[in-house]
Parts: C-alpha cells; sequence; structure tokens
C-alpha cells in the first residue's frame, strides 16, 4: 500500500508537474489561524505541509521562524495541539502534513503515542531534524507500523555514504538543504543545490524537496529545472504570517498558487 506522500509525488511526476510543500509553525499567531492556514495552503495547491512543533530551542532555524516558536509557545501550544489541528485539517482538505519538529518533544510525547496518535490523525509523516541517521531505522520502523513516512534532511556537506544511510531509511521524500546554515529567506539559490541533488539521485529513486533559502518564483524554477520534485518555502511564509495577521491565509494560499504557476512560465 502507498502511503500519502507516495500518492502525491507520484501524481506530480505522472503529470510532469513539480510541486511545493509549505512550512508553517503551529500556534502562530494560534491554532485558529493555523487550521485557516492549512486549508488556505491546499487550495493553494499545495503537493504536502509541514507543519513545525514550536520549540523552545529551534538550532536550525533562523529569525523567522524562532519568533514564530516563541509565539506559539506563548500561547501553550504543544505536540498534542499540534496533532489535534492536524487531524482538523486533514479531514476538510485531504492534504498530506508531515509533523515537523525536533527530537526532544516527540521523545517527551513518547514515540509509540506519537505514532499512534499522528497515524489516527490522518498525518502523513514525521519529519525530525535533529534524528542521528544511526537511530533512524528504529524510529521509521514505529512510523510505518501507523502507515506514516519518515522525512529525512540531506545536507550540502553529507558524504555519498552518509547520502546511501539516510536514504535507506526514509521514506516519502528527502528533504534536500540547499545551503549551510539556518534556515532564512536568501537572495538566490546556492550553487550547492544542484550538486546535492546529482549526488542524491545516484543513490535513490525517493522523490528530493529542496529548502532552506527558498523565497521566490525565480529560485523555485530553478530547483526545479536542477531536478528537484518540489521545493519547500518556510521562512517567506512565516514572515507573510507575521506581517499579514488576521489575512495571512489569503496571502499564503496567493503565494503558492504564484510559485506553482511560475513553473508554466519556464516551460
Amino acid at each position: 500500500m502507498t502511503t500519502r506522500l507516495q500518492n502525491a509525488f507520484n501524481e506530480l511526476r505522472e503529470t510532469g508537474c513539480k510541486g511545493v510543500v509549505p512550512f508553517i509553525t503551529a500556534g502562530d499567531p494560534d491554532l485558529e489561524t493555523t487550521y485557516e492556514l492549512l486549508v488556505g495552503l491546499a487550495r493553494g495547491g499545495a503537493t504536502a505541509i509541514e507543519l513545525g512543533v514550536p520549540f523552545s530551542d529551534p538550532a536550525a532555524d533562523g529569525p523567522v521562524i524562532q519568533r514564530a516558536c516563541e509565539r506559539a509557545l506563548a500561547h501553550g501550544v504543544n505536540l498534542k495541539d499540534v496533532i489535534e489541528v492536524a487531524d482538523c485539517a486533514v479531514q476538510a482538505t485531504g492534504v498530506p502534513i508531515v509533523l515537523f519538529s525536533y527530537l526532544n518533544p516527540l521523545l517527551r510525547y513518547g514515540l509509540e503515542k506519537l505514532a499512534q496518535d499522528a497515524g489516527r490523525a490522518g498525518l502523513a509523516g514525521v519529519l525530525v531534524t535533529d534524528l542521528p541517521a544511526e537511530a533512524a531505522q528504529g524510529f521509521s520502523r514505529v512510523l510505518h507500523r501507523r502507515d506514516l513516512d519518515l522525512v529525512s534532511l540531506v545536507a550540502p556537506t553529507s558524504t555519498e555514504q552518509r547520502i546511501a544511510q539516510i536514504a535507506q531509511n526514509a521514506t516519502g521524500f528527502l528533504y534536500a538543504i540547499s545551503v549551510t546554515g539556518v534556515t532564512g529567506t536568501r537572495h538566490q539559490l546556492s550553487a550547492d543545490a544542484g550538486a546535492l541533488l546529482k549526488r542524491i539521485r545516484r543513490v535513490t529513486d525517493l522523490p528530493v524537496a529542496v529548502g532552506f533559502g527558498i523565497s521566490n518564483t525565480m529560485q523555485a524554477r530553478e530547483a526545479w529545472a536542477q531536478g528537484a520534485d518540489a521545493v519547500i518555502v518556510g521562512s517567506a511564509l512565516v514572515r507573510k504570517i507575521e506581517e499579514f495577521g488576521a489575512q495571512a491565509p489569503v496571502e499564503v494560499e496567493r503565494f503558492v498558487r504564484e510559485l506553482l504557476a511560475s513553473q508554466a512560465v519556464e516551460a
């Protein structure tokens, strides 16, 4: 049986289209708006959505997402809340939602309980930013029993052997980090992205989404042209949420539509 993420990326490949995977932080600015944001992103055509679990020490994230985590935590948003809002959005839209988290909140919640509750809520998978590749096999096994994918990160600094090891336990898609450093918008796509995509393709047929710094149509088209199945957009969207407040669901929907429409311009 194919998973929700596999179905979504299979559809892209069958139609010859490229995808957009937006990221938002759950609870920013509040859970009610998070639900509306998820619905708006789905309406905009998102292939899947990464829903961030607010964390007190998001070491891989830049200032925009750090501030989003602070706002969500100030409202007391926890992992249970994140799963519940995802459940409501999946029921309303059917869009695959990936829980995006650091390891600590998941361990505190309990991995078996996480898999059970996330599976029951209809989530598509889990991405753990700081899960060592050596520990991924056991984590992946727990998720797979609930039909959940383990999405894994691959960095430009990863060796060929490391990429193969990461890909062995990953499912759904691989998240290719386009540049070393923290998340945040950048003026141009890193030259490392294309080289990393080629190295990943040599060891796996898994779909690959490129993230870290994608913030406009030009960068998205460049990533797609270099072989990415999808682009991941985080800080640019979270900044819109910070700026537009109650109007943010309309703005993020429009932004995703613009990104997707730009591939027709490229063609």
